[in-house]
């Protein structure tokens, strides 16, 4: 007998609908046999499959079972297919009416007992199946509420095979989970840790206000000690809360990995990444023999935060070179290319020289001036050229420390940020353009205009410094974006003089 049920294949963060068919007669197979480009995970699911099946009561067929997965040319991986299995075996023995496959994707993984384990890509699957007009899925217990966050999608959680086949037979009533995104984002988005706790750097407060405002990229250059990481940690506190759009994006991308945060059905923060220096390439921009995203992915909406920037190896920070202009990460494969977004703030943080104490008042350098160059020329030209602020973090002095005067807060930098966003949204709103830094040069052009004595200003900084013309981009983005949170609809000379002074490093390489 034949059995056809639905399930979900996953390439990259996105997923496909995969049939599952299973037939069940006399074909004279000398054991079960999976085709349809099953990896190894998908293979093994015939052994968890039939302990699971049998150790549940059921009578496992007398023949050899075929199981196909359509479409045969992509590539199935992982566990998720172990739960369409069974019940396909199961369906085609008898035991499930095939009519009441039809309307669900179903998806997980089984243990030898017949218990269901969680899967990764819950949302991906539950997002696809509503999409292709399917009323239900059938999923893990543990992955229904991240399931139920996509709409107009009835969604079943099951937590053994039992449950399950007594649900699809009309034996065992099962409520669909529901969930509400209100509530998710009042209870999970909140942040333990403020601007606050920062004592002293106003300067650096007020570089990254400009940074969050616009989304623009920031490099911190300063001694050991001085706040880079408490400021790069902080900085995500004042960027306006995730929209739904972006965390159900967010979450995908989470999810396909296995790093939702468990009992979390939505990323409802922005996400902060924090790569260790010795991180390969791949690590970075994602990849491996079945692609997924990397570092850069998993910051997407959020914050890549590269501490120690000058100890990672050259080549690997050349690798983000592209995906700071695009906004995505694009890995080819001979069997096809992948794209993933990467949409991200970067964030790094360097010491001045290798010692980290030059030009530092409190503590002598005892690098030499060949030794501070070589190491600032680790970081390559064009790399630092695509980095929009430039920002040098001093040493915080013990007056400073002990300062009884209040410290800037999150909230109240939070609302000059959102409020500049505001501007540019309503600005562009073309839906694509959703900060200063996206800007193209067109836009720029548009949107960028300035005065007689403001181009004077610009051209000589630019004579001085040796700008690029990608640096001279840059620096009007910053000036329209310190424009909008001084609520200005014209660039001043003002407003172009602090952004010019956010291009330090020009003058050292």
């Amino acid at each position: 007998m034949l059995a056809r049920l639905n399930s979900v294949a996953l390439v990259g963060i996105d997923g496909i609908i995969c049939e599952v068919e299973v037939d069940i007669v006399k074909s004279g197979l000398d054991k079960p046999l999976i085709v349809g480009l099953p990896d190894a995970a998908v293979k093994e699911s015939l052994e968890r499959m039939r302990s699971a099946v049998v150790n549940s009561g059921y009578k496992y067929p007398l023949y050899k079972p075929l199981i196909n997965l359509a479409p045969a040319d992509i590539k199935k991986a992982g566990p998720a297919f172990d739960l369409p299995i069974a019940l396909g075996i199961l369906s085609a023995s008898g035991v499930i009416p095939a009519q009441a496959l039809k309307h669900y994707v179903i998806a997980g993984e089984l243990a030898l007992d017949g218990r269901i384990r969680p899967i990764n890509g819950v949302l991906s699957m539950a997002m696809t199946a509503q999409a292709a007009g399917y009323s239900g899925v059938i999923v893990p217990m543990e992955n229904a509420a991240e399931a139920a966050v996509v709409g107009d999608l009835d969604v079943f959680g099951v937590g053994t095979l039992t449950q399950a086949v007594g649900f699809l037979t009309n034996q065992l009533p099962i409520e669909s989970t529901s969930m509400n995104m209100a509530d998710i984002f009042n209870v999970s988005s909140h942040y333990d840790i403020d601007f606050s706790d920062v004592r002293g750097q106003e300067s650096v407060k007020r570089a990254l206000t400009v940074a969050a405002a616009g989304g623009h990229n920031v490099l911190m250059f300063g001694p050991p000690g001085s706040g880079k990481t408490m400021l790069a940690q902080r900085l995500a506190t004042i960027l306006p809360p995730l929209n739904v759009d972006e965390s159900l994006e967010t979450t995908r991308i989470y999810s396909s990995v296995g790093l939702l945060p468990k009992g979390n059905a939505l990323m409802a923060t922005r996400p902060f990444r924090s790569p260790h220096h010795t991180a390969s390439g791949p690590a970075l921009i994602g990849g491996g023999t079945n692609p997924r995203p990397g570092e850069l992915s998993l910051a997407h909406y959020g914050i890549l935060f590269l501490d120690e920037f000058a100890e990672f190896g050259r080549n690997v920070l050349e690798t983000i070179r592209q995906p700071l202009e695009d906004g995505v990460v694009t890995i080819a494969r001979a069997k096809g290319t992948l794209t993933f977004p990467a949409q991200f703030m970067l964030i790094a943080a360097m010491n001045p020289c290798p010692c980290g104490y030059f030009g530092c008042d409190s503590k002598k350098c005892k690098c030499s001036p060949l030794q501070v160059d070589k190491y600032i020329s680790k970081i390559s030209g064009p790399l630092v050229d695509r980095i929009d602020i430039h920002a040098d973090v001093p040493a915080v002095g013990f007056n400073k420390l002990y300062s009884p005067s209040a410290s800037t807060t999150s909230s109240s930098l939070r609302e000059q940020v959102t409020l500049a966003r505001q501007k540019q949204s309503h600005r562009f709103g073309d839906g694509k353009t959703m900060t200063n830094s996206r800007m193209s040069h067109k836009l720029i052009e548009k949107h960028c205009k300035i005065d007689s004595h403001c181009k004077e200003m610009l051209k000589h900084a630019m004579n001085e410094l040796g700008l690029s013309a990608r640096a001279h981009d840059k620096i009007c983005k910053i000036a329209r974006t310190i424009a909008d949170l001084a609520g200005s609809e014209d660039i001043s000379s003002e407003h172009l003089a602090e952004a010019i002074s956010y291009r330090k490093l020009d003058r050292k390489l």
